[in-house]
C-alpha cells in the first residue's frame, strides 16, 4: 500500500525557514503527480504547491515567492521549501500523490495523502 510520510515541521518565528520532507513509498516521486495542501485552522483545506509530469510547478498565490517545492527521483522524496514565514503559514502540511494514468497524465483525483506536519509560525 502507499505510504506518505511528512516531516520537518516546527515552530519558528515570523521570517523563519523550514524544509517540509514527504517520503514516499510504494509510490514513484519521479512521477510528478504529487503536491502539498495545508489545514488552516478554522478556514479548511487548500492546495499549497503541486508539480506536474512535465515538472512543472504551481503555488497558490499566498506562498509564491516564498515557498519552492521540489522532489529527489533518487531518494524518492518530495520536499517544500518554506523562507518568510509568517503566522498565516500556521498549519498543518499534508503531501498527496495522484495515480499516473496510462496515458501519460496524472489521475483526476488525489488518492493518497500522508498524515501531516504541523508547522506553526509565531509573530
Amino acid at each position: 500500500q502507499v505510504q506518505l510520510v511528512e516531516s520537518g515541521g516546527g515552530s519558528v518565528q515570523t521570517g523563519g525557514s523550514l524544509r517540509l520532507s514527504c517520503a514516499a513509498s510504494k509510490y514513484s516521486v519521479s512521477s510528478g503527480c504529487m503536491g502539498w495542501f495545508r489545514q488552516i485552522p478554522g478556514k479548511g483545506r487548500a492546495g499549497v504547491a503541486f508539480t506536474g509530469r512535465d515538472g512543472s510547478t504551481n503555488y497558490a498565490d499566498s506562498v509564491k515567492d516564498r515557498f519552492t517545492i521540489s522532489k529527489d527521483n533518487a531518494k524518492n522524496v518530495l520536499y517544500l521549501q518554506m523562507n518568510s514565514l509568517k503566522p498565516e503559514d500556521t498549519a498543518t502540511y499534508c503531501c498527496a500523490a495522484r495515480r499516473t494514468l496510462y496515458g501519460g497524465t496524472c489521475d483526476w483525483n488525489w488518492s493518497f495523502w500522508g498524515q501531516g506536519t504541523q508547522v506553526t509560525v509565531s509573530s
